[in-house]
């Protein structure tokens, strides 16, 4: 289809064709650096404003939140610029698990989970397992799933939830597999009926079973299918080489594609850049797309014009797919490209090599030559900021990789590697655990099971924390923690009633000495750089951890009767399973690459990334295996599918893409690198040799960093979502608070339970839903309560907090009085709990609307609230009036920006009241409503530049905040803010 030459200013003929090819199968084949986010932006901006498709009728899958952040922020960005009214909340957009988990939201009640259901995360999964791993060790044989009896119980669950993994993401049936004459997969297939179990027992979903529910929710109603296969009418899918079985068979579920069919879905990824068969993914995704339709009816389009790199790096990682058979038994396993450099662009006849080698013989003589190539680049080349270099290998968590950054750290050169395994290697970590431990002075003795017992962690607890603890207590200016830890420790060890505190508690009180106080200093989260705030996030990642523990282990306070267990639970088993599982430190999702420090990551972490100076490690690695005896016979014999790629072949395909990946994240020089090393574990590895060989070494002559411009890393200016109630109402409230609890995530440990209201809002949204639905002729008083009791169970469930059962009472009792009130007149509603955003300059403006109502073109939005009814001629209620009042502005500015419709009515609708008029109608007024966006605005600029100054301590507020003891000690500067 032919489209406006304006339009197309900025793009290539393949990409002109990709964005304007919009009716029925696409694939688009987007070599690395090729343009492919702009084309996809692109593409959805053309939908819009030349195709007039609305929001919801686009479904747009990422493969990461961040990805799914970006392309939202640039695609806000292209509205912005043409002057286009649109709602991005309303269009289908992030990864296929979000987008399953708004399905699942909004059509709960047709799936098996209840209200409030618990979202598992990999840690919480594992455990999940480890504490009823008796019941699946129960089932005869289970050892050939789980594991014999020697691995310890950690390692079985680990075990257990990868094969359970499996099942989820292939889409297997249990009852199938239990009846399978293999017995590893009959006892696999018992395992995961057990799993399923336990999960809807548990009302819990982990990061998997989100498909898996929506996959059964899209089969099992038809209605709903339907309803979204007519609203959504054009897909496209990201990344496409890394899905999976199950998110295909949703994907065909969504679009109706059969043979008979042409949706209009548009899939984009490299066949080349397919990592991650260890979670599942399948490259026949990509490989077999345009088979699902008939000859001519999938119209295919490559993308390979690199707008990244230099031609000599292109050149180079061409030649290294070129040395793969890519072909077996008559059957091709790569979409076969040549990636061409943009043009005219660079000289002719390259005068440097941008493609070198950083060798040495000893470790020590390669961390001192990778030492000395970056103070040459800096020194004598154009590297300007150390981030504009990063190191790339198979893992960080390796010997070598952790060694190397060591190294560097020790020289003066700051590395940023957050999955690299050295959170409790940090100093500010190993000072907490070191702390707590000397808080319980009795743990060296209860830690023991036998005299003879010892965990190795142990040696971790007593040298690298406990000694280093003990050893900053002996300074003078630690004198004050050290008279309140032994106070402490004292009443510990002889415990004869509760404590008003847990695990928590303590953290949040040792905050105030400067031991740990001097980590926290707002000026340090201002400078630049993620490394001088990366001891404050630990800390922060450390509170949510152990909020974690006392959640998973039921602690509320510590009491005399079970303070022996919760020493052990957390020091033995939480803390050590952490240990051995790794924590990733702080990411920062709104820097590209940390100024000031150069980037160790996983070339699974690089993926869509790009670098000026790329240093690629891990060059002794070799193709190894990543399936097991187990995955052979399913995938032979019980997958949905027949085998594709020959399984001898896979690890030599894999190792291929993945370091093809590494090699095309270089813009202006890439480097590989290693410790060289003959014989036995030759390092380069064979498979590199002849590639390494040829290249210069980095002290050759021809060499020269001057004469190598390098990029600059570019800004990411993701656009942050921002709320009245979770953002501007706690950042006005205390701006000190804001800065641990929302900028930094600490884990408030004194949260205050709103059950009250959440069961009310809950079951009165019970009520609307049904409404919507139109089936108001299900409605009851005694439907009604059935609602309001399963709702309070899961709640309490999930919140392990409870109502008295006269409050209990009372709040059915303003359900019941609404259902009464409303009983026959529920013409009015006109959508219930709307999610509703706005794109500005800066952020996204976001609310919740509880109610939106009206009749003919008038639009009234209504708030409920569960508390007693203010009285607006009361002073003393007239300043959470005015908040309630500034909320349903923000709300009305929403609604009219974003729909045209003018908001005609703004209300308050109070449970509580008897039998008066639960209506509160607060004037809606154009000035006092730009006046209350001029201030959200500033609020946000606030936060965005990390200004969380305070011109008085608010100390209402202060009683119930955890942050209050290192407040009292803290040397406040208080500012006149003129905002």
């Amino acid at each position: 289809m032919a489209a406006p030459a304006m339009f197309f200013s900025q793009a290539n003929p393949q990409q002109q064709q990709a964005i304007a090819t919009t009716e029925g199968p696409l694939l688009i084949i987007a070599g690395p650096g090729s343009g492919k986010t702009f084309t996809l932006v692109e593409r959805i901006i053309y939908l819009i404003t030349h195709k007039d498709v609305a929001p919801e009728n686009l479904f747009v899958v990422t493969f990461t939140d961040k990805a799914a952040q970006e392309l939202t922020t640039r695609i806000a960005n292209r509205l912005i610029e043409i002057g286009a009214r649109f709602n991005l909340n309303e269009m289908y957009l992030g990864t296929f698990h979000s987008i399953c988990l708004r399905w699942l939201d909004d059509h709960r009640e047709f799936t098996r989970l209840k209200r409030n259901f618990t979202m598992m995360d990999q840690f919480d999964q594992q455990y999940f397992l480890y504490r009823r791993l008796k019941e699946y060790e129960a089932i005869p044989n289970s050892e050939l799933v789980i594991g014999d009896r020697e691995q310890s119980s950690w390692n079985k669950s680990q075990s257990l939830l990868k094969w359970l993994n499996t099942v989820t993401e292939e889409a297997l049936d249990a009852d199938t597999l239990i009846k399978a004459p293999d017995l590893e997969v009959s006892v696999l297939g018992q395992c995961y009926a057990l799993y399923q179990k336990h999960l809807e027992e548990e009302n819990a979903i982990d990061f998997s079973t989100i498909q898996l529910e929506a996959l059964k929710l899209l089969k099992n109603s038809p209605t709903i299918l339907s309803e979204l296969q007519s609203k959504l009418q054009y897909l496209m899918v990201d990344e496409y080489q890394d899905t999976n079985t199950i998110q295909e068979l949703i994907l065909n579920l969504i679009a109706g594609a059969t043979p008979e069919k042409r949706p209009n879905l548009c899939v984009v990824g490299d066949d080349d850049q397919g990592l991650y068969r260890f979670r599942g993914a399948t490259i026949r995704n990509i490989l077999q797309f345009k088979d699902k339709f008939p000859d001519g009816h999938c119209q295919q389009v490559r993308l390979t014009t690199n707008y990244r790199s230099h031609p000599d790096i292109i050149d180079f990682y061409n030649r290294w797919m070129k040395g793969q058979e890519w072909e077996h038994d008559g059957q091709e396993f790569r979409y076969q490209k040549q990636i061409e450099p943009r043009e005219a662009e660079f000289p002719t006849v390259p005068t440097v090599p941008t493609v070198v080698k950083v060798a040495g013989q000893t470790a020590q003589v390669w961390h001192e030559e990778v030492l000395a190539f970056l103070h040459t680049l800096r020194d004598q080349g154009n590297l300007t900021d150390l981030n504009q270099v990063a190191f790339l290998f198979r893992s960080v968590k390796s010997d070598k990789a952790v060694a190397l950054s060591q190294f560097l750290e020790r020289n003066g050169i700051n590395v940023y590697s957050p999955r690299s395994d050295q959170f409790f290697e940090r100093e500010e970590i190993r000072l907490m655990i070191g702390a707590l431990i000397f808080l319980f002075p009795q743990f060296p003795e209860i830690r023991k099971w036998a005299d003879d017992a010892h965990l190795k962690i142990w040696d971790y607890y007593d040298q690298e924390c406990f000694a280093l603890f003990a050893q900053e207590l002996r300074k003078p200016e630690n004198q004050s923690l050290l008279r309140w830890a032994r106070a402490i420790a004292k009443n510990h060890l002889t415990l004869t009633q509760n404590a008003d505190y847990a695990f928590s508690g303590l953290f949040y009180r040792l905050l105030q000495f400067p031991l740990f106080s001097r980590y926290l200093g707002e000026d340090l989260l201002k400078q630049k750089g993620i490394q001088n705030s990366r001891a404050m996030r630990n800390l922060a990642i450390f509170s949510q951890l152990l909020d974690k523990f006392e959640y998973l282990y039921t602690v509320q306070v510590l009491t005399p009767g079970f303070l022996d267990k919760n020493i052990k639970d957390l020091f033995n088993q939480f803390f050590r399973f952490l240990q051995d599982g790794g924590i990733d430190e702080y990411e920062d999702t709104s820097e590209y690459a940390p100024s000031g420090c150069v980037s160790f990551l996983t070339i699974h972490q690089s993926k869509g990334l790009e670098f000026p100076v790329v240093i690629v490690g891990s060059l002794e690695a070799s193709p190894r295996k990543q399936h097991a005896p187990l995955n052979e016979v399913l995938e032979n014999d019980y997958l949905l599918r027949p085998p594709f790629e020959p399984l001898e072949l896979t690890k030599f395909f894999d190792f291929r893409r993945l370091f093809y990946t590494a090699f095309s994240r270089a813009q202006n020089l890439l480097v590989l690198t290693c410790l060289e090393k003959q014989g036995r574990g030759q390092t380069p590895f064979k498979h590199f040799l002849d590639f390494y060989r040829e290249l210069p070494y980095w002290r050759d002559p021809s060499f020269k960093p001057v004469a190598i411009p390098l990029e600059q890393v570019k800004d990411v200016n993701l656009k942050r979502e921002y709320s009245f109630t979770s953002h501007l109402t706690l950042f006005e409230n205390c701006a000190e608070q804001y800065r641990f609890f929302k900028e930094l995530e600490f884990a408030p440990s004194e949260t205050n339970s709103i059950l009250f209201g959440t069961v009310v809002h809950q079951t009165i949204e019970d009520i609307h839903k049904t409404v919507l639905r139109g089936e108001e002729h299900k409605l009851s008083e005694e439907q009604v309560i059935r609602w309001f009791d399963s709702n309070y169970a899961y709640l309490t469930k999930r919140e392990r907090a409870y109502l008295a059962p006269n409050v209990k009472r009372a709040a059915l009792e303003q359900v019941i009085r609404y259902y009464r009130r409303n009983q026959g007149n529920w013409t009015h509603i006109q959508e219930a709990e709307v999610d509703v955003s706005l794109v500005k300059d800066e952020y996204i403006l976001s609310g919740n609307i509880d109610l939106i109502q009206g009749e003919d073109n008038t639009v009234e939005i209504v708030d409920f609230k569960s508390e007693k009814k203010l009285d607006v001629n009361n002073p003393k209620d007239r300043k959470k009036l005015d908040r309630y009042r500034r909320q349903l502005e923000v709300y009305a500015h929403i609604v009219e920006e974003r729909t045209g419709h003018t908001v005609s009515k703004m209300h308050l609708y109070y449970t509580s009241e008897e039998s008066g008029n639960p209506y509160v109608t607060l004037p809606k007024d154009t000035r006092s409503i730009e006046r209350t966006i001029a201030t959200f605005d500033q609020v946000v600029h606030r936060i965005e530049g990390k200004d969380f100054g305070l011109a008085e301590r608010p100390t209402k507020l202060c009683k119930g905040c955890d942050m209050r003891f290192y407040c009292d000690a803290k040397n406040w500067k208080l500012e006149k803010l003129n905002h």
